[in-house]
């Protein structure tokens, strides 16, 4: 279980943060938040999900978290704050008081940063961080140890850069991004040309990759340098861990992607579009705005309609899918009577 500062806050100081309605005891003292099935006295829980609320009755929690129309089938011991959107109250609460401060501060003796790099005001660089010639940091910015930043990149404000992510030259990191340990962000683009005798020649990748404010790149995630121009990451883009994003590709803005997703290059990905864990595209296609594709389909074509939900592999639309998957898996029994059939047919 996570914890907040060591502090404690009483339920009602919390409701006036949340700008909530409180129902119960405001004094009650919270040390931290709690998932609601192992919740102890003390923290805080929250029911956003109903198919937790059988846990609401049973929860150890002081203090749980429900939406302003959460209607109660029993009793709950548990102090009530009701709010009008639950996941944005717990995550205001969880930045507002989970942040322990930064183990990286000022400039690292055991860095190595070339004397044209430029660094902002507040800057913090940890042990063994590299910062290449020609390098931008903008200020309050934490670079921490082992991370590579090559010539000529270019780091906006109050940016997190944790350990092990190498950025290659000439990219470019907008404000308050925040890139997990080993991302790459500006490896070459797939590009090889196939010769004569049956080789392959490597096609240089002499774009960049150009991330805008608000990004968060989860760990081991990869977003490849464009062949020429740039590789588009746009504002509020949230990507998850083990992420492949090819050459030349865009991704709008605020569009979030799950795990082990791979996007072939030049395709485009419209605005505010989610996107499921192991899902994969096809290149140089247009994905429309808030399209929704679920987890492990194959998008093999362009989704042209704005807000469609696709699934499968090759992507149905997702109603299709799933009446196509209805009759499907029950091809062994329908085989089994059709062969019933014909053999009743023939005596």
């Amino acid at each position: 279980m996570s914890t907040f500062a060591p502090m404690k806050i009483s339920a009602g100081q919390i409701n006036e943060l949340l700008k909530g309605t409180l129902e119960g005891n405001s004094d009650v003292l919270i040390s931290g938040p709690s998932k609601i099935e192992e919740a102890v006295s003390g923290t805080i829980s929250f029911l956003a999900n109903p198919k937790y609320e059988p846990y609401a009755y049973t929860t150890g929690a002081s203090v749980l978290l429900v939406s302003r129309d959460f209607k109660p089938a029993q009793p709950i011991a548990a102090t009530l704050i009701r709010v009008d959107d639950v996941y944005a109250s717990i995550a205001f609460l969880l930045e507002k008081f989970g942040d322990r401060g930064d183990a990286v501060q000022g400039i690292s003796k055991k860095a190595s940063v070339h004397t044209d790099a430029q660094l902002g005001a507040n800057v913090s660089i940890g042990d063994f961080a590299v910062v290449e010639k020609g390098a931008v940091i903008g200020e309050n910015s934490i670079i921490y140890p082992q991370v590579y930043i090559g010539a000529n990149v270019q780091i906006g404000q109050g940016v997190k850069i944790y350990p092990g992510v190498k950025i290659y030259h000439d990219c470019k990191v907008g404000d308050h991004c925040v890139l997990h340990a080993n991302a790459v962000i500006g490896s070459d683009g797939f590009g090889f040309a196939p010769q004569t005798d049956q080789s392959y020649k490597k096609v240089a990748q002499i774009g960049n990759v150009v991330l805008e404010d608000k990004v968060e790149v989860g760990a081991n995630t990869v977003i490849d340098r464009a062949t020429m121009g740039s590789t588009v990451i746009r504002q509020g883009v949230k990507l998850d861990n083990l992420i492949q994003i090819a050459h030349n590709v865009e991704v709008g803005e605020h569009t979030v992607i799950a795990a082990q997703a791979g996007i072939a290059g030049s395709t485009r990905i419209g605005k505010r579009c989610m996107i499921g864990g192991q899902a994969g595209f096809v290149g140089h296609i247009k994905v429309a705005d808030g399209s929704k594709v679920q987890a492990q389909s194959g998008v093999a074509a362009p989704i042209k309609q704005d807000n469609s939900a696709v699934y499968g592999s090759p992507a149905l639309p997702y109603a299709d899918y799933l009446r196509a998957y209805a009759v499907f898996k029950q091809l062994p029994a329908l085989y089994k009577r059709l062969h019933e059939l014909e053999k009743k047919l023939k005596d």
